[in-house]
């Protein structure tokens, strides 16, 4: 019995863990990495492992990060079967084909700037035609499945998305049973529409998220969270410009659609039009009113006085890459766009025409990785690069942590409390390393339990309880800032050098010097 580490060790994105026990072999997650241009090169080699030689998947929701690789997977061999809950099973039905959309047109733009530079084309990590190729594949599943003498699974309530599971897998082998519980992402409680997440008592091994492992919010209810999003949405407002906000197409913008009605309805904030330029997100809002049985008491109190928690008069969808061209000269709008991170999608475009405007508004209402475009406006950077040209930052950059669909330090804390018992390790995955160490510290410190934190590319054989070093060489990541970073804050810094240094001669000596160096 065997667990590699194949994503989601060393930074958040990525998920892939590889299980094998007897004949059998399987995935839990294939995900994608996002954040700087060194991990998204990551997406684009070969997997650590023959995609032919794997006989099932486990996925423990949509997200991207956790799912984004499947079409490559599939692409490359694999003819298995994909398990998920029946909600996450109809969510990949649209992510997936659009994950491919987008990678074919940004990689079509990248190749017209490349064509005229003299450049090779790039390709896209999968086609289209490679995601369709893998709806078939995907079935959705009740809560426990026997797939084989060697392993049985339990599909539980995370608390994250809709329809977002940890796993309790049980793993037999030679008369030996071993329980591994992988947690996927655990939601935070009294979060909107999806219900608090599920406990689980004890297990042999337990491989637990810790993207906030570091981090606590204010113990906020859902009264708080509405007014500090009211305050925001009237501030910016009165300020007279747009009111952007990227968000995941899955949650997030349901979530705020949910609350933005209600405060609308009370009056706490002006009847204003909210725009949902998105896609994917009007997709994923027809899955999320196929399961009212999956709400809280909020959202189905909701659902009972409009009909839908998705319908309100001043909610309206645009679909057409026209329709969204067309917000760019409006005021006054509160637009959501994916992506959440602002690493790819129609957000870019808003931001693109909104952040140089001292009258508009930028809410931050997730997780931003180290790197990303969003990352770096909430860090305060000035000026950045979209679509290769710089973009003054003059907009008022806010953010709201009550509606991260992770629990923070102290949700993951008491989760864990809840666990009796870890007869072998807990693996602190999917977080930055800060995030992953402390939690780590506290989880020996508070349970008492033994703890490892997992390299890329490491193995640990369960039966042994012993880690083995990788069978082949695997990169070595920097989750932080990369080069590319770097790189654009250098020509953002020259160009504001060339236009305020007047000195002719200065100009010269310090180009030069530099010129030298590289």
């Amino acid at each position: 019995m065997k667990i590699h580490f194949h994503g989601a060790a060393g930074m958040v994105t990525g998920s892939c863990y590889r299980v094998e026990v007897g004949k059998t072999q399987f995935l839990v997650d294939c995900g994608m990495f996002q954040g700087n241009k060194t991990l998204k090169e990551l997406n684009y080699g070969e997997f650590a492992f023959d995609p032919a030689a794997i006989d099932f998947v486990l996925v423990t929701h949509a997200h991207i990060d956790h799912t984004g690789l499947l079409p490559k997977l599939v692409k490359k061999g694999f003819r298995g079967k994909i398990y998920a809950t029946p909600p996450t099973a109809d969510l990949m039905g649209f992510m997936l084909p659009d994950s491919a959309r987008i990678q074919e047109s940004e990689v079509e733009l990248k190749n017209k700037r490349n064509e005229r530079k003299g450049r090779d084309p790039l390709e896209p990590i999968y086609t289209i035609e490679d995601a369709e190729a893998t709806l078939p594949l995907i079935e959705g599943v009740g809560e426990r499945l026997l797939l084989s003498d060697h392993v049985e699974v339990h599909f539980r309530n995370a608390g994250h998305v809709l329809g977002s599971s940890f796993l309790e897998v049980i793993l037999r082998e030679n008369g030996t049973s071993k329980k591994v519980v992988f947690s996927g992402d655990l939601g935070a409680k009294d979060r909107p529409i999806v219900e608090d997440p599920e406990l689980v008592s004890e297990t042999d091994y337990l491989l637990v998220e810790s993207t906030y492992g570091n981090r606590l919010r204010t113990d906020e209810k859902k009264e708080d969270r509405l007014k500090q999003l009211g305050q925001i949405v009237s501030q910016a407002l009165h300020r007279g410009g747009n009111l952007i906000i990227p968000a995941f197409a899955v949650e997030r913008t349901q979530d705020l659609m949910h609350d933005l009605s209600i405060l609308m309805d009370r009056g706490s904030i002006p009847r204003t039009e909210v725009v949902v330029d998105s896609p994917l997100a009007i997709n994923a809002a027809k899955v999320f009113a196929k399961y009212p049985e999956l709400y809280d008491d909020d959202a189905t109190a909701l659902m009972k006085k409009q009909g839908s928690i998705f319908e309100h008069p001043s909610i309206r969808y645009t679909v057409s890459a026209q329709d969204s061209m067309a917000l760019n000269g409006k005021k006054g709008l509160i637009i959501m766009s994916a992506s959440g991170m602002c690493d790819a999608g129609r957000i870019k475009h808003h931001l693109k025409h909104n952040l140089w405007r001292r009258d508009s508004t930028v809410l931050f209402v997730g997780y931003q990785a180290e790197g990303t475009l969003g990352r770096l406006l909430l860090d305060g950077t000035k000026t950045v690069r979209i679509h290769g040209e710089e973009v003054r930052v003059e907009a008022a950059i806010e953010e709201l942590s009550g509606y991260s669909g992770h629990a923070d330090q102290r949700g993951l804390l008491e989760w864990l409390d809840a666990i009796e018992t870890v007869r072998g390790t807990v693996f602190v995955v999917h977080g930055e390393e800060e995030a992953r160490t402390e939690l780590a510290r506290l989880i020996r410190e508070r349970k008492g339990f033994q703890t490892v934190i997992p390299a890329l590319g490491e193995t640990f054989d369960l039966q042994a309880n012993v880690a083995q070093a990788p069978t082949v060489p695997t990169p070595t990541v920097t989750p932080a800032r990369d080069s590319f970073n770097l790189y654009a804050e250098l020509t953002i810094r020259l160009a504001e050098f060339m236009r305020r240094e007047k000195d002719e001669a200065n100009r010269r000596q310090i180009l030069e010097a530099l010129l030298q160096k590289i």
